[in-house]
């Protein structure tokens, strides 16, 4: 299988439609605008005040003035808008992000996520995460399946201090495409070197299995 960050990334790229304003969660995030698909025409909103952001920075254009709020270097497309916090965050809590995609450590049943708090260790916090999932339309969650040790993050009951409750949308992993529903998480895809089997057994939470599962 292709490395778990990139097929992650292609996948949530292809989520994004026409028009749309999203913003690019730090880490993984990051990737899924250099794998936008041509015909899709999206606004990236970074959170420390890009409206327009494109794709990371090569060393030909690399600009210092212009860093995303992980703090890489990126392009920008032409017409694009540079701002303060407080006017990124007034849109952020304004609604005007169609969809915000961020990284997890913990996703459960009921769309929860944990995102911040890593026990025993010093981490800066959510930054904006919280502000984005309870600001954007669309809550996408891209993630490893489960964690280095093989330990599933989807699960039944989120146990780290929750970043947002009941607000993510869709979960995308390496093995499966999911979809929260008011009725549990309904399995929409699985990648076609896994299967529905492997997807279930290496998820903690209970699954709704549907006659139909796509791949991707």
């Amino acid at each position: 299988m292709e490395d778990a960050k990139i097929v992650i990334s292609k996948r949530a790229a292809r989520f994004l439609n026409d028009g749309d304003v999203v913003n690019l969660g730090i880490g993984m995030p990051e990737m899924v605008a250099n794998y936008l698909p041509e015909d899709v025409h999206v606004i990236f909103q970074s959170e420390n005040g890009i409206m327009g952001m494109s794709s990371a920075a090569t060393a030909e254009n690399e600009d210092t003035n212009r860093s995303n709020a992980g703090g890489k270097y990126v392009t920008v497309i032409p017409g694009a808008s540079f701002f303060d916090s407080a006017t990124s965050f007034g849109l952020i809590r304004g609604g005007h992000v169609d969809a915000t995609i961020l990284g997890a450590l913990q996703v459960d049943e009921e769309g929860s996520l944990a995102s911040h708090i890593i026990p025993g260790k010093l981490v800066p916090g959510m930054g904006g995460a919280m502000d984005l999932v309870a600001g954007a339309e669309n809550v996408i969650v891209i993630t490893t399946h489960t964690d280095k040790k093989g330990t599933p993050k989807i699960l039944k009951k989120c146990t780290l201090p929750l970043t947002a409750y009941k607000r993510v949308k869709w979960i995308i992993t390496e093995l499966a495409v999911i979809e929260s529903t008011a009725d549990g998480l309904v399995l929409r895809e699985v990648n076609a070197e896994s299967s529905v089997e492997e997807v279930v057994a290496k998820t903690e939470a209970k699954l709704i299995i549907p006659e139909n599962v796509a791949t991707f």
